[in-house]
């Protein structure tokens, strides 16, 4: 009898071994899941690379990386689906592809100026705009990702989960915030508006059970506020507009958008300037 039990004690482990969740492997089977699903171009691959994902050139490359140190905070499928749809996000709303005109073009201009207090100056704004742009363009990237995962079957609430688990910033734990809580705020607000039944379906996992315990206070403090209520509202309804047009407008474009164009054109152009002189 001993031995018997010893036996399924041992093909218990082994099995939990052999089926533990493989997070690396696992991102290339739902990457492919949320590009055929949201119907994205079906020639791009997934792969995972240990360094920061660049995919501002994946038009050209249909290459999507994905940082394995963010995948690290995901254990299932819809977390990791959360952490690929940001990618997908950022892609779609030209983030990358944004930032990188708007350096250029300033940078030029920086460059143009000769007093040297006015040209420092003018420096400093520049790697300020560019912060503040890249964190806005963050949290657009979040709900166009959480389109992208609803449609391709997958529950956004994990976008959530998952920036959770990620490091807080020193300003939010000195002032006892949950980590990137403006970014999970912003998802929240997004769902609870625009797609209230996934809301209602929930996540059962105590990290989103901290979070709504956490915000409780503010939603209830917006319900009680006619003007702040409205406000929310309006301002749900036209991010769920807005998040359509720009899927729709890639899609039909085959993966190419303004911003995309207007890179390509500063770079042939850069490239012309160099071979003339």
């Amino acid at each position: 009898m001993k031995k018997i039990l010893l036996g399924l004690l041992i093909m218990f482990f082994t099995q939990g071994i052999s089926f533990a969740y493989d997070v690396s492997a696992q991102a290339l089977v739902v990457g492919e899941n949320m590009l055929s699903k949201n119907g994205l171009p079906s020639a791009t691959i997934v792969v995972t690379s240990d360094s920061a994902a660049v995919n501002s050139n994946i038009n050209e490359t249909n290459v999507l990386y994905v940082q394995t140190s963010n995948l690290n905070y995901a254990g299932n499928d819809n977390e990791v689906a959360a952490v690929i749809s940001q990618e997908l996000g950022a892609i779609i709303n030209a983030s990358a592809s944004k930032k990188e005109i708007v350096s250029s073009l300033t940078s030029a201009i920086v460059g143009q100026i000769t007093d040297e207090k006015t040209k420092e100056t003018a420096s400093t704004l520049n790697e300020l705009s560019l912060s503040h742009m890249s964190k806005k363009d963050l949290m657009d990237a979040d709900i166009t990702g959480v389109d992208l995962m609803i449609k391709a079957g997958y529950n956004p609430l994990a976008m959530i989960v998952t920036l959770g688990k990620m490091d807080a910033s020193l300003w939010e734990l000195l002032k006892g915030e949950p980590a990137n809580f403006k970014r999970t705020m912003n998802i929240y607000d997004y769902l609870s508006y625009n797609y209230p039944s996934k809301v209602k379906a929930g996540y059962n996992c105590q990290e989103y059970k901290a979070f709504l315990d956490y915000i409780a206070p503010t939603i209830k403090k917006r319900e009680n506020n006619a003007k702040a209520l409205k406000k929310f509202q309006t301002t749900q309804a036209k991010a769920k507009e807005k998040r359509a047009k720009q899927i729709a407008k890639y899609k039909l474009s085959g993966g190419v958008n303004g911003w995309d164009v207007s890179k390509i054109i500063l770079n042939n152009l850069s490239t012309q300037s160099e071979i003339e002189q």
